[in-house]
C-alpha cells in the first residue's frame, strides 16, 4: 500500500485539510487498497456523527425547460427532448403524496425556466411552507439574482443546491457556452451563503477535459467554502449533447472522492446519487459505505420522468413514488443502514474534534 497516500489520508482525517498538491497526489495515486482504507476512515466518521441514519429527500423535477446550453446536459436549450412544465397544483400534489409517504424535505429541481418568475415560484414555495411547516424546502433552479434568492428565502425556502461543476475557471468554460461565466456561478453560491441558506455545491467526476488537478481544486474549494451539502456523481454522457461520445466518469473515483469529502468536513450532508446507481447497480449502497448519508427518491409524476434525463439511461424513471421510497429503504437495510424521515439537518461539528466509530 502506498505509504505516502496513507499518510495524507491520516492527516486529512486529523486536520481536515491538505494542500492542493497533496489532494492531487491522492487522486493520482489511488488504487483499490487506498480507496478501501479511505472509505473505512470516512464511514467511521460519518457513523460517529449520524449513526446509521440515512436522510431521505423527495425530489420533484418540475420543469425540463432551460434557457442555458451547457454542453453536458440532456435538457440543454438545443436538445430536441420533449419538454414539460408542472403547474402549481401538480407540484403541491407531489408534496402531498410525499408527505403521506413520510418525506419531510422536498427538493424542487428544474432547468432555468423563465416561466417561473419570482412571483410564481415564491407563491409555490409559500404554499408548500404553509401546508407543511414541519418540512424543509430545497430549491435547485439554477442561477438567479441575489434579490430573487432573498425573496424565495423569505417565502420559506431554506436550502439551495447549485453545483459549482468545477473550481477551475478554464475547465468551466470548456463545459459551458460563452454566455455563461465562472465568476457569475461563484457569486451566486456566495449570495446564497450570505442570505442564510444551507448551501449545496458539487461537481461531476470524469467530465470532459477534467484533470486530477481540477478535482484537487474542487476538494480545496469544498474545504474552504464548507458547504452544508455536496452532491457529486460520475459524468454520464447524453446522446443529445456535444459530449455524447465521451466516456462516463469512474464509479471508483467518485466513491473515493465521497470519502475524501467526508474527511474534509465530517458533518457534511453527502448524497449517494442516482448517477452512481445508474452506472453501478449497487452504486448508492457503495456510496453510503464510502461516507454518504443522503438519498433522493423521485416524487415526480411518472408521466414526465422520462423527459427529465440530464444523462442517458437514468434509473427509476418508471417507478411510482412509493416504489422509489421503499426500494431505497430495502437497499439501505441490506447494508445495515436505515432511512429516517426527519428533515435531516446538518449536525454540529467544529474543526479539531476527534470522532470514534459508534
Amino acid at each position: 500500500m502506498n505509504t505516502k497516500s496513507i499518510e495524507y489520508i491520516d492527516k486529512l482525517s486529523r486536520e481536515h485539510t491538505l494542500s492542493l498538491e497533496e489532494y492531487t497526489y491522492l487522486i493520482q495515486h489511488q488504487d483499490a487498497a487506498i480507496q478501501e482504507y479511505c472509505a473505512h476512515k470516512a464511514s467511521r466518521v460519518a457513523r460517529s456523527i449520524y449513526g446509521k441514519d440515512i436522510f431521505v429527500r423527495g425530489l420533484i423535477e418540475f420543469s425540463n425547460i432551460c434557457k442555458n446550453d451547457c454542453l453536458y446536459c440532456g435538457i440543454r436549450k438545443s436538445s430536441p427532448c420533449s419538454r414539460y412544465r408542472l403547474d402549481k397544483e401538480d407540484i403541491l400534489a407531489c408534496c402531498q403524496e410525499g408527505y403521506e409517504l413520510g418525506f419531510r424535505t422536498f427538493v424542487l429541481q428544474s432547468g432555468e425556466d423563465g416561466y417561473f418568475t419570482d412571483e410564481r415560484l415564491c407563491d409555490i414555495v409559500s404554499n408548500i411552507h404553509q401546508s407543511y411547516p414541519d418540512c424543509a424546502i430545497t430549491l435547485s433552479v439554477g442561477q438567479r439574482s441575489k434579490e430573487s434568492y432573498q425573496k424565495l428565502f423569505e417565502a420559506g425556502a431554506n436550502r439551495y443546491l447549485l453545483r459549482h461543476e468545477t473550481a477551475n475557471p478554464q475547465h468551466y468554460q470548456k463545459l459551458h457556452p460563452k454566455a455563461m461565466h465562472f465568476e457569475d456561478r461563484m457569486q451566486c453560491i456566495q449570495d446564497l451563503r450570505d442570505i442564510g441558506y444551507d448551501v449545496g455545491i458539487g461537481m461531476m467526476v470524469g467530465s470532459p477535459f477534467q484533470t486530477e488537478k481540477d478535482l484537487a481544486m474542487d476538494c480545496k474549494f469544498i474545504e474552504t467554502f464548507r458547504p452544508e451539502m455536496c452532491g457529486i456523481g460520475p459524468f454520464i454522457p447524453s446522446h443529445q449533447t456535444p459530449f455524447k461520445d465521451y466516456p462516463a466518469g469512474s464509479v471508483e473515483t467518485t466513491l473515493f472522492l465521497l470519502s475524501i469529502i467526508r474527511l474534509i468536513q465530517p458533518n457534511i450532508l453527502l448524497p449517494a446519487t442516482t448517477a452512481l446507481g445508474t452506472l453501478d447497480p449497487k452504486g448508492r449502497e457503495k456510496g453510503v459505505l464510502a461516507g454518504a448519508n443522503v438519498v433522493m427518491p423521485n416524487l415526480s409524476p411518472v408521466s414526465v420522468r422520462r423527459k427529465y434525463q440530464l444523462y442517458d439511461n437514468k434509473i427509476c424513471i418508471g417507478d411510482e413514488s412509493g416504489q422509489c421510497r421503499h426500494c431505497l429503504e430495502r437497499r439501505m437495510e441490506s447494508i445495515q443502514y436505515h432511512v429516517v424521515t426527519d428533515i435531516g439537518q446538518i449536525r454540529p461539528w467544529k474543526e479539531g474534534d476527534e470522532y470514534e466509530s459508534k
